[in-house]
């Protein structure tokens, strides 16, 4: 059986968009981080809109929190898709097609059509529920709908968790690289 170049720290290595989601100190740098970017794009979305800036500091927490939230659930999309081949697979025989996707979803989505579609998928998933939570909440804050689906749609577009396309292998220098 094929041992994977990566197989030996396997249990240590996490990819990047699980890390972001594991409580550390990082939180003290992405969670304003993430205030700010939300606050930025949504007083941009709302240029014409007089005391947009009261507005922004009324609801942008909500919009960020919703950020989360929304990159939550891509992250489950891509945590399932990391782990079903580890669980279909038959331990007595080596299948190098689910091995070289749990790789790609892990740690080089451009390694493989169908691990770069899989984490397409996720960000896509994730921008649609940070469309859909955006848009509810900035018509409850008071925007006519338009607005609130041109506000929303700007934020997830900008805000949808393209990180998860990060390349975790990077992080773990080129020793650990997947060779096919």
């Amino acid at each position: 059986m094929k041992q994977r170049p990566w197989s030996n720290v396997y249990n240590i290595m996490l990819p990047l968009w699980l890390l972001i989601f594991w409580p550390s100190y990082l939180w003290l740098l992405l969670i304003p981080l993430n205030y700010l970017i939300d606050r930025i794009v949504l007083k941009w979305s709302l240029k014409d809109m007089p005391e947009a800036g009261a507005f922004c500091r009324r609801h942008t927490w909500k919009i960020c929190l919703a950020g989360f939230a929304s990159d939550f659930v891509g992250m489950l999309v891509l945590l399932v898709a990391f782990l079903v081949p580890t669980l279909v697979a038959d331990p007595s025989q080596s299948d190098a097609l689910l091995d070289a996707i749990e790789y790609g979803i892990g740690f080089n989505p451009f390694s493989n059509i169908v691990a770069f579609l899989i984490v397409a998928l996720a960000v896509a998933m994730s921008g649609l529920c940070i469309y859909t939570l955006d848009r509810f909440i900035l018509m409850r804050a008071g925007l006519d709908r338009e607005q609130a689906k041109r506000s929303a749609l700007r934020l997830a577009l900008i805000t949808a968790p393209y990180l998860y396309f990060f390349p975790s292998s990077v992080l773990y220098g080129s020793a650990f690289l997947y060779e096919m």
